[in-house]
């Protein structure tokens, strides 16, 4: 049962960076006991908020008051903020690889006697505190040996072992599959049985049906309404109302497909793990892809589709490789990057943090970073130009920035994403690899994403889409292929291609996939051959 005291009130928050207001006037009740969602696009000002309640920018770099259990507080920093139970964890998680899981808990609030670890009881605590959040390891694992869903779940429980009041969750089920995003939603669930209050920032408005009390909405880093959560599709409705500024009646831009004749495949082509060389993670996968065609994948968390891409552009994962890549019927080498990119490839990665961006370069750096050559004459870069490239695509793409010499790390998550675009987009590819484009971004900046894709498939390149959200598999895509353990197990056409179908297909045992992907591959390729004769005919006339 949730009280009706207010256990935190932010009033009239104001935060500036370099003039501009990322926080203007923001106000934000929760109620002791509770979830409470804070939901708005990219850039709002939601991690802003956070940041300024747990100590992350320090009392006196902003203007109003925060009250916890109706007393004034000010916080110089996290330790501050945590002294009083306030425990943000970031979308980031900020543990360290190389210790283990009860080094990570206890770390800067280690159990000592007479000035010593004491690690026998380090251990038996940790051990007790994985078990409250449902973890089953052994507390001297590393934390590189496990998962992002058990990441967060040790992020969890070092929160747990602070005596949190207030636990702050910044995007918690970005990066995790399913299963794990359903565990931790529980796990929150439990934690208000316990009397916790979460405060959860999402983009997943499923999630924030599911699991918030009351929501707060920002957009612009205004605070728009707060209001109590029901379980119906009209919540979302208002949610997404509020955050755009304006009704979204439909997730995807309406689009009408003109496939042409086949622009890219590829044949049996397998992967060894690039370390246990004796694993294979992808097994004779054959695909193709249309000109003005979007294809997806959908596959569970280590079905192998990243694997998959990433080996096809420039072998950059994996040992072992086979098979064969096709470009216009005719066999390419993709065995380097370089190669990738001058046979027309382009992959934007699912970490675009990582592999994607220069977080520390200029949108400019950054958008003319895999097409340099475009801009150089003898071996000079024309920099005019190179600004003019990036001027405009950030018009073209509503690149939310001042300016093109900002650093990309400043921007929010869905403007890094159209840098990334812009900067693959650049290089003029006739095939695009798009792995999880939209992942943690709003409902607004994916409307927009979604729009930027099926320009491209209008434009004839040949678009593949890899999601775990397979809505948008099935909002997005022309055809859809399931993987599951590195096989592909079926190819499902859009009219046909339901949650449960591909589902089905993408828990397959092993036995079940053997030749289910060829089958259909060759029916697709007989429906293909029929389709362009048909096209021919009709061009021709009877």
């Amino acid at each position: 049962m949730i009280d009706d005291d207010v256990i935190l009130h932010m009033d009239g928050i104001v935060k500036e960076f370099n003039g501009i207001r990322a926080l203007d006037e923001v106000s934000v009740s929760v109620k002791r006991g509770e979830v409470h969602g804070i939901c708005g696009e990219n850039g709002a000002g939601k991690s802003t908020l956070m940041k300024v309640l747990s100590g992350v920018y320090p009392h006196g770099s902003y203007s109003g008051t925060i009250s916890l259990e109706g007393t004034p507080v000010s916080y110089g920093s996290i330790n501050d903020s945590e002294r009083d139970g306030i425990v943000i964890i970031h979308q980031e998680l900020a543990l360290s690889p190389y210790l283990s899981i009860a080094e990570n808990i206890f770390l800067g609030n280690e159990v000592q006697r007479a000035g010593v670890i004491d690690w026998n009881q380090t251990n038996l605590q940790a051990a007790a505190l994985l078990k409250r959040v449902g973890l089953e390891e052994n507390p001297a694992t590393k934390i590189l040996e496990l998962g992002v869903g058990k990441q967060q779940l040790v992020e969890i429980a070092k929160a747990l072992s602070k005596e949190v009041k207030i636990l702050i969750l910044d995007e918690p089920t970005a990066a995790l599959n399913d299963g794990d995003s359903a565990h931790l939603l529980g796990l929150i669930d439990q934690l208000r049985d316990g009397g916790i209050t979460s405060i959860v920032i999402s983009h997943k408005l499923k999630e924030i049906r599911a699991i918030a009390d009351n929501v707060t909405v920002i957009r612009d880093g205004r605070t728009i309404e707060s209001f109590p959560v029901e379980d119906t599709p009209e919540i979302e409705t208002r949610i997404i109302r509020d955050m755009v500024g304006r009704p979204l009646d439909s997730q995807f831009p309406d689009r009408l497909p003109e496939i042409g004749a086949e622009k890219f495949r590829v044949e049996d082509w397998t992967v060894h793990h690039p370390i246990d060389v004796d694993r294979v993670v992808v097994s004779n996968a054959s695909f193709h892809v249309r000109a003005g065609e979007i294809v997806g994948f959908a596959g569970l968390m280590g079905a192998g589709r990243t694997e998959l891409a990433m080996s096809i552009f420039g072998r950059s994962w994996g040992t072992g490789i086979s098979g064969r890549v096709y470009k216009d019927g005719v066999e390419i080498q993709t065995r380097s990057v370089g190669e990738a990119i001058r046979h027309g490839l382009a992959y934007v990665s699912e970490d675009r943090k990582r592999y994607g961006l220069n977080l520390i370069g200029s949108v400019v750096v950054n958008v003319s970073a895999a097409a340099l050559g475009k801009l150089a004459r003898l071996g000079v870069i024309d920099k005019h130009r190179e600004y003019a490239v990036a001027d405009d695509y950030r018009q073209k793409m509503n690149i939310r920035t001042p300016s093109v010499a900002s650093v990309v790390a400043n921007l929010s998550g869905g403007n890094q994403q159209k840098v990334v675009l812009s900067k693959w987009i650049y290089s003029g590819p006739e095939v695009l690899i798009l792995d999880e484009p939209t992942r943690g971004i709003d409902v607004g900046a994916k409307f927009e994403i979604y729009g930027i894709i099926n320009e491209m498939a209008a434009q004839g390149k040949a678009v593949i889409v890899i999601s775990s959200e397979l809505p948008e598999l099935i909002g997005l895509c022309d055809r859809i292929y399931t993987i599951a353990e590195g096989r592909l197990t079926a190819e499902v056409p859009r009219a046909e291609a339901t949650q449960e179908e591909l589902m089905r297909h993408m828990t397959a045992d092993r036995t079940e996939t053997a030749g289910t992907a060829s089958a259909g591959t060759d029916s697709a390729r007989t429906e293909s051959a029929g389709t362009d004769s048909a096209r021919i005919e009709g061009a021709q006339g009877p």
